[in-house]
């Protein structure tokens, strides 16, 4: 820390959203690249705290402070090499992640926290541009195969790993391209593509196989794949749809949310779409939820021409600011605000949907009421009463369901691996990330249920030595 008074003389700032009439146009990220000088400026702001809760915030463990450090002083090069000691991919937390780890930052406790996330994002953007970024192949082979089924965050930070330790490592993955929801899940104005293929050509360089189109347990037995590899490892994401029961909900015109992405994501690729189609186009909209995937539904709805669009969630409206002496570091509950909140539509809290009425068997209108909560701000009780004249009827021609997910789907692969699915709808592992059948190992949301980009690799990466001392012992 070359300035410890750095951050009594600076304020936050981040590099500010393109217009909004500009980037509606088009799926390009919303933020340009912020600037070099900036970053610096911004990562003077580090205390380089004796005890810095920003590493227990990271479920990485990164080593925030360190590379803080050596941007202030303008060693990209050293940096990157600190960021990659823990996280495989930082381009995508550094796009991505909501950044618990400036929850965190000690600073949050007084003042506005570290930019940690835009210095993250800008010192692996730099790697790139300067060609810092180079295959790492194993010097010695050890003979020893893997198979990692799913190439999402946790399954390629695994797979890199373990080719990394001389094993050889082939991913399937079901989809025609790779990537899990980082490639079709998560649209293009919050990750760009491109930064997932040149990570690719990364790993393939430093010896990962990829077999696309391939769903294991039904277009390959499981015990088809044992016979050649010494374990496996089921990265498979957990994406069964969480459902609403309610009148209704059978017309037509409701939708799961990540279909709808799903499609969205291949028509900016230019890839056709699969199963009928589901467009937001000069459509009423109404999306379920208030989380990232909802935020991300309104972004593609409003690119799309949606004649209206409300967000809705049942809970209390979440307070707008931080009592940090009451939450820090942990993650707090707060208002979060997405760039596509900026761009339009209309977001409600403490609306419960009642159900839904249609004609000629398509959904017309979603009735429900608004609600109350007594006492939330002071005890944290979330005990809803109906609000006088709260009843509400909103004109829709599609709804979209963006209420979480409730495990892993009931696909082959389960039953053949024999893994035990438990309450929560995911695969149940041991403390080293094995299942109950010998050589089959879990990680990522497989077993913790929809979670973070940064927690898929961190798990990734611990399932990956776990396997690497199992195959090596």
């Amino acid at each position: 820390m070359t300035d410890p008074k750095g951050f009594l003389q600076i304020q936050r700032r981040v590099t500010p959203y393109r217009p909004v009439e500009e980037r509606l146009k088009d799926y390009a990220f919303v933020a340009p690249e912020a600037e070099v000088d900036l970053v610096r400026e911004q990562a003077r702001r580090c205390m380089g705290c004796g005890v810095p809760f920003c590493h227990t915030g990271c479920p990485l463990g990164n080593l925030i402070p360190e590379w803080n450090d050596l941007v202030e002083r303008d060693h990209f090069r050293e940096a990157i090499d600190r960021l990659h000691a823990t996280n495989n991919f930082p381009e995508f937390t550094g796009a991505v992640c909501p950044a618990p780890c400036e929850e965190a930052c000690v600073l949050a406790l007084e003042e506005e926290p570290v930019t940690i996330k835009q210095v993250e994002l800008k010192i692996i953007e730099e790697a790139f541009e300067n060609g810092w970024v180079a295959p790492l192949p194993a010097e010695k082979k050890t003979g020893k195969r893997v198979a990692v089924i799913g190439s999402g965050p946790a399954g390629l930070a695994a797979a890199q790993q373990l080719v990394r330790a001389g094993h050889g490592v082939t991913v399937f993955e079901r989809d025609d391209r790779l990537g899990g929801l980082l490639r079709y899940g998560i649209p293009d104005f919050k990750l760009d593509k491109m930064t997932i293929d040149r990570r690719l050509e990364q790993l393939e360089a430093e010896g990962v196989e990829f077999a696309t189109g391939v769903e294991v347990g039904r277009d390959l037995s499981l015990d088809e794949l044992q016979g050649g590899v010494d374990a496996v490892i089921l990265a498979t994401g957990a994406q069964r749809h969480r459902d609403l029961y309610l009148p209704g909900r059978e017309l037509a015109g409701i939708e799961y949310a990540m279909p709808y992405l799903i499609q969205q994501n291949r028509r900016a690729a230019g890839l056709p779409i699969e199963g009928p189609e589901i467009s937001a186009k000069g459509k009423r909209v109404a999306i379920l939820g208030g989380g990232d995937t909802s935020a991300d539904c309104l972004g593609n709805a409003l690119r799309e021409g949606a004649i209206e669009v409300h967000e809705i969630a049942h809970g209390p409206t979440p307070p707008s600011e931080r009592n940090p002496q009451k939450t820090w570091p942990d993650w707090p509950v707060v208002l979060r605000t997405y760039a596509a909140h900026q761009e339009g539509g209309q977001r409600e809290w403490q609306f419960v949907t009642d159900g839904f009425e249609g004609k000629d068997g398509h959904v017309t209108h979603l009735v429900g009421h608004k609600v109350e909560f007594p006492g939330y701000e002071e005890t944290g009780i979330r005990k809803p009463v109906p609000a006088k004249g709260g009843e509400v009827t909103l004109e829709v021609d599609l709804v979209l369901l963006a209420i979480g997910f409730t495990g892993t789907q009931e696909d082959d692969i389960y039953v053949q691996s024999g893994a035990a699915i438990g309450e929560r709808g995911t695969v149940e592992v041991d403390g080293a990330y094995a299942t109950a059948t010998p050589g089959v190992f879990a990680c990522g949301d497989a077993v913790r249920g929809a979670d973070l980009v940064v927690t898929a690799i961190a798990d990734g990466r611990k399932c990956a030595a776990a396997v690497h001392a199992a195959i090596t012992a």
